[in-house]
């Protein structure tokens, strides 16, 4: 269910939405939403100073109602 707001929510900020991809992970500290994203989207995803994507993780901790989640957006380029 996470995974899938993650994508609705992604895709709503990228220029390039077919390129959005959200992988569930399990690790020891809880689930992990590894984000991937056109590599000219990542700017937008993470935001000015970062304010985008701890605003997406906001939305995901309230989402996950005390359950233990990270985003991770991962760059693509490397």
């Amino acid at each position: 269910m996470l995974a899938s707001a993650v994508t609705h929510l992604v895709k709503g900020i990228v220029d390039h939405p077919d390129d959005v991809a959200v992988a569930q992970k399990s690790s020891p500290r809880g689930e992990v939403l590894e984000v991937r994203v056109n590599p000219e989207d990542l700017g937008r995803v993470i935001g000015r100073g970062g304010h985008t994507v701890s605003s997406l993780r906001t939305v995901v901790n309230a989402l996950a109602g005390g359950e233990r989640v990270r985003v991770d957006v991962v760059d693509t380029d490397r």
